[in-house]
């Protein structure tokens, strides 16, 4: 028998497991923030700094006391964190390599393949040569590495030198030893990540089993796609078998309430999802702006089915086609997302400038939701070392 969950129930439980349940309001100890990676999973590297980069926004969401420097100080010294990829590049937690190091060993005929048609002939001896010098001179980045001859660089092309380290990356022989600026430092996986994680190893079974265990554990609730999805690691024709294979103590059949109350998903969920949404904290009220690349916000349809909102990020749109701006972020408040806003730290400046708010249709601007809204921006631009919040005079826009 399946059990029902209502939307606002839904919509709680997987805020909860993405940590977004509790105020942000806590200092943090020594672990907190490696644990608190751990419990999302992953978190996305993005090079844009619009307000600031995608990462340090995630976790500033869920902690208002954190500093970019943290992160810095848990990949680069501690190197509790490596960064590789899952449906993007990501900062993951070093426990988790040796799934990584199956993912490496999958990929490796797929990547190579690739690489190979696009760089031509003698591409992996540059890789062996790129190898054989970081194990002697130590790690270098992409602008240490010289381009072929009398080739003319152009915007986005990589020259070879950059394409042989991300593809070294790619397959788990070199990892990311610290980032200058944004740009990359590379150097052997074995120096990045510490050798009793280096040195695990799991079998395919294990490595599904953990992909789509450790899937459901941080969305409470899926289908074998939401499963397959979320660190993209395997199949959903894996899920499904996955799926399949487990009993009834291991999975709950369940009915979850679309945001339109309307209809309902028929999913899978944890086995302690009835104990899982009984003991749900009550949400903050407070508003955040949350990144285009929070793991709450990434999976664009079952946002769309879940929370009812219809998000799309329009960087890569042209400008008199966009419907809302280049860097718009989605705003949460208790379990709704309430509406989006377009604002930018400029550093000239040194403002946080506000160019537009729009609410979602039925949420008032009032003003206690204002007065939240500006509490939220005044802590961005404190986050982000900006002096003040300036408003556009047309900002808010009418729902």
């Amino acid at each position: 028998m399946s059990i029902r969950l209502t939307n606002s129930q839904a919509r709680q439980v997987i805020l909860h497991l993405q940590a977004l349940s509790a105020p942000p309001t806590g200092r943090m100890k020594a672990g907190d923030l490696a644990r608190l990676i751990e419990q999302l999973g992953y978190v996305q590297v993005d090079s844009i700094q619009w307000v600031e980069r995608a990462h340090h926004m995630i976790l500033f969401a869920r902690n208002q006391t954190y500093r970019p420097a943290h992160l810095a100080q848990l990949h680069e010294k501690e190197q509790q964190v490596f960064e590789n990829w899952t449906h993007d590049a990501c900062y993951i937690p070093s426990e988790f390599y040796p799934i990584w190091r199956h993912k490496f060993q999958r990929d490796a005929p797929r990547l190579k393949q690739k690489f190979e048609n696009w760089q031509g002939p003698g591409f992996l001896q540059k890789c062996d040569a790129l190898v054989e010098r970081i194990a002697k001179d130590g790690p270098l980045m992409s602008r240490d590495v010289e381009r072929a001859k009398g080739v003319k660089q152009q915007m986005w092309q990589w020259h070879d030198g950059k394409a042989a380290l991300e593809y070294l990356w790619r397959t788990g022989v070199l990892g990311i030893r610290a980032r200058q600026g944004f740009q990359k430092v590379y150097d052997l996986c074995s120096n990045t990540v510490p050798s009793h994680h280096y040195h695990g190893e799991v079998s395919h079974q294990e490595f599904v089993d953990w992909c789509c265990r450790a899937a459901l554990e941080r969305l409470g609730f899926g289908s074998a796609g939401d499963i397959a999805r979320f660190f993209d690691l395997v199949t959903i024709k894996e899920a499904n078998e996955w799926i399949a294979s487990q009993g009834n103590n291991s999975l709950v059949p369940v009915d979850i309430e679309t945001a339109d109350r309307r209809s309902t998903k028929q999913l899978v969920a944890r086995p302690d999802i009835v104990s899982l949404v009984a003991q749900l904290p009550n949400m903050p009220k407070r508003i955040r702006a949350l990144s285009p690349f929070d793991p709450v916000i990434r999976d664009r349809k079952r946002l769309q089915w879940l929370f009812g909102f219809d998000y799309r990020i329009e960087i890569y749109v042209p400008a008199e086609k966009r419907r809302w701006g280049y860097y718009v972020f989605p705003l949460l408040q208790g379990d709704r997302i309430i509406g989006r806003i377009d604002m930018r730290a400029h550093r000239a400046s040194d403002s946080l400038d506000v160019a537009k708010v729009w609410l979602e249709p039925g949420v008032k601007a009032g003003s206690q939701r204002m007065a939240a809204l500006n509490g939220e921006l005044e802590r961005q631009a404190k986050f982000t070392g900006m002096n003040e919040v300036v408003w556009a005079p047309d900002a808010l826009q009418p729902d």
